[in-house]
């Protein structure tokens, strides 16, 4: 009898489980998802790396820029980054600072060794594209949860991969952006893809990761990022290189307006 009783709640808890996740809406579904995914890549303290970025035209002319950046992951904001050009010549030395902030605006610097002074970038110009890529600067932000509105939409393959489909919605009027769909996967919940959809509704680019490694035993980054222009058919090729992570000499002093003039 006793037993009974026993079995009877723990069906009865499982039903209630059931029920509890069965009942959750789209957004709510697409916002938990969200969390996960954030929580699962916590934790890097810091990293850096070297990139090749490419640049092709829609006559598949290319021009080719290589860059280190450096990154610090900030409890209860966001993170923050600095990317540095090295070559070619007439950009070497260019370089980016982005503060990434949970709620409000992003704090965005670019400083232009030409003019030797540091440019601040505008929240009302983030939608503009960064260094001639197709990567705009508000793409150059930690995707922080808090920024969007989410739907989950449903289980589906991209390229052979089962992902999660959610719809994200920038919380920012000021976002070039009035959609993002992106495709996390099911099992690790690393980004496969993400489609961009601008003001008018249409959808503008897409965004392909590729070449996964596992880090720190916990960490998956890409080796390439593709970011696909469907309307002026260009396209920028990200190939990233010589992951580091915890090097104490990243610090947030290591993210100032000065440091940004003397950076190498």
């Amino acid at each position: 009898m006793k037993m009974r009783k026993i079995k009877s709640i723990l069906l009865g808890g499982l039903l209630l489980v059931v029920t509890v996740v069965s009942a959750q809406t789209p957004e709510e579904k697409g916002l938990a998802i969200a969390l996960q995914a954030e929580l699962a890549d916590n934790g890097w303290g810091n990293s850096s790396n070297s990139l090749t970025m490419t640049l092709k035209n829609k006559n598949g002319q290319t021009t080719v820029r290589k860059t280190h950046g450096f990154f610090l992951e900030v409890p209860g904001d966001g993170d923050m980054s600095m990317t540095v050009f090295d070559t070619p010549k007439d950009v070497k030395g260019t370089a980016s600072m982005t503060f990434t902030h949970k709620v409000g605006d992003d704090d965005q610097w670019l400083y232009l060794p030409a003019l030797k002074r540091v440019k601040r970038i505008s929240s009302s110009n983030k939608s503009g594209p960064f260094m001639g890529s197709e990567f705009a600067f508000e793409d150059l932000s930690s995707q922080e949860v808090e920024k969007f509105n989410h739907k989950y939409i449903s289980l589906v393959k991209v390229s052979g991969t089962v992902c999660h489909k959610i719809e994200r919605y920038p919380v920012s009027k000021k976002s070039g952006y009035t959609k993002i769909i992106i495709y996390l996967n099911k099992e690790n919940l690393r980004p496969e893809m993400l489609s961009f959809f601008d003001r008018k509704g249409a959808k503008l680019k897409t965004l392909t990761y590729s070449g996964y490694q596992q880090y720190l035993g916990k960490y998956w980054r890409a080796s390439a990022m593709k970011m696909v222009n469907h309307l002026n058919g260009k396209e920028t090729l990200l190939s990233f290189e010589n992951y580091k992570f915890n090097d104490p000499t990243i610090t947030k002093d290591s993210f100032t307006q000065n440091s940004l003039k003397r950076v190498k």
